[in-house]
């Protein structure tokens, strides 16, 4: 009678076939280390303008990171409603399950990924709500078919006031370049580390 070996565990299959998948298969554009700007919403906006010119798909999609009343972090796919100097802008019912953990920890984290480009940014900060005429014209640029099930006093414009914002672009080396800004009183701090740090020291433009 043949004895038929028990399986190893699933995790060992699932690891295996992972670490077998390519990973950082995207393309990153160059990074010009001697025209970085001083704040990250400049960087940001050059980042995400190249990102829509090389037609990366879904360029405003980001997860919005929040906590819940357990303090147990809390995550969802959601569009960017627009960034300046006052912060990275997002909606949603106030009635949602995302105001309510807002409104008891106004505190969140929002990541792009960017796959072909393999950069994504990162946004951590204070929350606050916008104003109500804001979040209104929000609503109302919807289309009717967003809007509709909706309550317009429902709908809520909120900022993540930014307290740190870090650029991610990979490298094939795997010394992976971050650009990390810093909010510090009236300015912003900056640190460069990986690839792009070396490419600074040696003032090298890819």
């Amino acid at each position: 009678m043949r004895v038929t070996p028990e399986p190893e565990p699933a995790r060992r299959y699932t690891a295996d076939r992972l670490r077998a998948l390519p990973s950082l298969i995207g393309s990153a554009p160059p990074l010009d280390m001697a025209a970085l700007p001083h704040d990250p919403v400049t960087l940001f906006e050059t980042w995400l303008s190249e990102a829509i010119e090389l037609g990366v798909a879904e360029p405003l999609a980001a997860t919005l990171d929040t906590l819940d009343v357990d303090g147990l972090p809390d995550a969802r796919t959601l569009i960017l409603k627009g960034v300046d100097d006052r912060g990275w802008a997002f909606a949603g019912p106030r009635s949602s399950r995302k105001a309510a953990q807002l409104a008891a920890h106004p505190a969140a984290a929002l990541n792009f990924w960017w796959q072909p480009l393999v950069r994504a940014v990162r946004v951590r900060g204070h929350v606050v709500e916008a104003d109500p005429h804001e979040s209104a014209a929000d609503f109302a640029a919807r289309s009717s078919a967003a809007r509709d099930g909706l309550d317009p006093g429902d709908w809520t414009l909120w900022r993540i006031v930014p307290v740190r914002v870090e650029f991610w672009q990979g490298e094939t080396d795997r010394r992976h370049s971050r650009i990390v800004y810093g909010a510090a009183a009236d300015r912003w701090t900056r640190v460069i580390t990986g690839k792009a740090a070396d490419d600074a020291r040696e003032g090298v433009q890819e």
